[in-house]
């Protein structure tokens, strides 16, 4: 299964440039929604005899990552009428670039780290890493209320596969805990693109300043 896991993991990576690279919101839920299915069975290569309460937090984290949360955020994008992000704060290309070094660094850096034996030579470090950075450039580079929450996805996405390296380790609940945050944290930033889009004719983050009581 190991000959699996490397393939897999590419796959995500390429997903987080086509996050960075796409205008169309639609495009990049779908982007989001393929990654979060893919490392969502993950678990099942990293530790093939992770029993029952592996399979659960697969079947969780599959329905969560890849359907749930694609949908609502499919329809807040309907509900508030937007279909790009027209003015990121910076461009794509530079984006596209800047993702590229992260990854190269990640690359880099976690070929210093002390890992497990069964673990060096994988690219779960680096794909974790690299992702995380994606979701950060998203969250601080993207003007759109939605792009922001799937750079909050993509963040999510990162920390969820280093955490692949202490499944064993991780009581059941902190785990589910995990998800129920990310659930949570979505939620709110829905509730506040209904209020933005009631507010205002775009969901554009830069007119937070102007929201008085």
């Amino acid at each position: 299964m190991v000959q699996v896991l490397d393939p897999l993991l590419i796959v995500a990576l390429a997903l987080n440039f086509v996050a960075l690279g796409v205008s169309r919101i639609r495009g990049v839920i779908n982007a989001v929604a393929l990654q979060g299915i893919l490392l969502g069975i993950l678990p099942l290569f990293v530790h093939p005899d992770i029993g029952l309460r592996g399979i659960l937090l697969v079947v969780v984290a599959i329905g969560l990552k890849g359907f749930a949360i694609p949908a609502f955020l499919v329809h807040a994008m309907r509900e508030a009428n937007i279909q790009h992000e027209v003015k990121p704060v910076v461009n794509y290309m530079s984006s596209l670039l800047l993702g590229a070094v992260g990854t190269g660094l990640a690359m880099v850096f976690s070929s210093t780290l002390p890992l497990a034996e069964e673990h060096t030579g994988l690219l779960i470090v680096p794909a974790s890493l690299s992702t995380v950075w994606t979701g950060f450039l998203m969250l601080t580079t993207r003007q759109k209320a939605i792009m922001q929450v799937l750079g909050y996805l993509l963040l999510e996405n990162g920390i969820f596969v280093f955490g692949l390296l202490l499944l064993e380790a991780m009581p059941f609940l902190v785990e589910i805990g995990v998800l129920l945050d990310l659930f949570t944290g979505v939620f709110v930033m829905g509730i506040i693109i209904h209020h933005i889009s009631r507010e205002f004719a775009s969901i554009s983050t830069e007119h937070l300043t102007e929201l008085k009581e």
